[in-house]
């Protein structure tokens, strides 16, 4: 078999190759050791120095011809042999067009819906604050003089002091209540007012089932000319009866002490108790949800309202015991853990927001 017969013949054996196994067997038989090509190439030692020299180049011209097309069939059938495996084991990743599970709203923000739904029904507006705050107005604006035993009652995570500040503008703390808030509204805004305000509070207490290090509050403040104790008994029950949905909710306030408020007192809210559960509304015993009272006229004048022309209350609550106790939730840390499945299970509807036409 000459040169052009063994080309045309390995070029069509590699055209057939449907493997890279059968390729492999073409080339091996073509450019090995005993391969075709490489026998005749041996038989050049037996010519004329003339015929070695033309058939040799000849034969070197065909060996990179034919060592080129079985490089491009190796290409071809290894892209085929790729896409077969791709096409074979292919996951789909796209999403379901419309999810088997859908997100819920976690039961704390649904709180805050709910209390801001019936708070601005009854005319107060929101009000906000930073989370990092100075020493007057966590402190020393809410009538807690330095070294008063007041201060004492928060554990308090302290920062390094700002730069460029002196006093207690250069003090600065994680607020530990929402109160600084109703403060920097006072300052702002001046008299009269009617706000509520919201968020993170930071108090250096040991995690358990009720206590956390950051947790949430609630506080609402009305200051008018003719503001009195009887209009802070009547927005807060309105607001048990509208939060709990019982109608006639037993609200009682028990003396108390804040170094902001005189006078001071608790809020509690008629229950019953049985060994495995709490009912709200009624029964013989009582829960407490939080503090209130008249806003001590030290605390005006340190914002420069006249505490000679304006008086008002303020009222606060920890949002995550309104939400326990509304809910059933028996652990504070659960709402922390980012378990989808305890959202699941006492999150809501987004699509439902809280409103009082149709109940919160």
């Amino acid at each position: 078999m000459n040169a052009a017969e063994l080309k045309a013949e390995l070029t069509k054996k590699i055209e057939a190759a449907n493997d890279l196994g059968q390729l492999d067997e073409v080339r091996v038989s073509a450019l090995g050791k005993k391969g075709a090509i490489t026998e005749l190439m041996k038989g050049l030692g037996k010519m004329s120095p003339e015929d070695r020299k033309t058939e040799g180049a000849a034969l070197n011209v065909m060996k990179d011809d034919i060592a080129a097309k079985l490089e491009d069939r190796q290409k071809t059938l290894k892209k085929a042999a790729m896409d077969e495996k791709l096409k074979s084991e292919t996951l789909d990743i796209t999403l379901e067009p419309r999810p088997a599970r859908k997100g819920t709203i976690h039961p704390l923000t649904q709180t805050m819906d709910e209390m801001i739904a019936i708070f601005a029904d009854m005319g107060f507006s929101i009000h906000d604050g930073p989370d990092i705050e100075d020493d007057f107005h966590n402190f020393t604006a809410l009538n807690f003089p330095p070294k008063h035993p007041a201060r004492e009652m928060q554990d308090t995570f302290f920062l390094p002091d700002a730069e460029g500040q002196d006093g207690d503008a250069a003090k600065r703390v994680l607020r530990t209540h929402t109160s600084t808030c109703q403060i920097r509204a006072m300052m702002e805004l001046g008299a009269p007012l009617r706000k509520i305000v919201m968020g993170r509070v930071y108090r250096a207490e040991a995690m358990d089932t009720t206590h956390s290090a950051m947790f949430h509050q609630i506080e609402g403040m009305m200051i008018d000319t003719n503001t009195n104790m009887g209009h802070l008994k009547g927005i807060m029950k309105t607001f048990c009866e509208k939060f709990f949905g019982v109608e006639d909710l037993p609200v009682r306030f028990r003396p108390s002490f804040f170094p902001f408020t005189e006078p001071s007192a608790e809020v509690d809210i008629g229950c019953s108790k049985t060994r495995d559960a709490i009912k709200i509304g009624g029964g013989n015993d009582w829960l407490e949800i939080g503090g209130c009272g008249m806003v001590h006229p030290n605390v005006l004048k340190n914002v420069g309202i006249d505490p000679e022309k304006y008086q008002g209350f303020a009222f606060g609550m920890g949002l995550e015991r309104m939400t326990m106790l509304k809910y059933g939730i028996t652990d504070v840390r659960s709402f922390y853990d980012g378990d989808t499945r305890w959202n699941e299970y006492y999150g809501h509807d987004p699509i439902n927001k809280p409103n009082l036409a149709t109940g919160v």
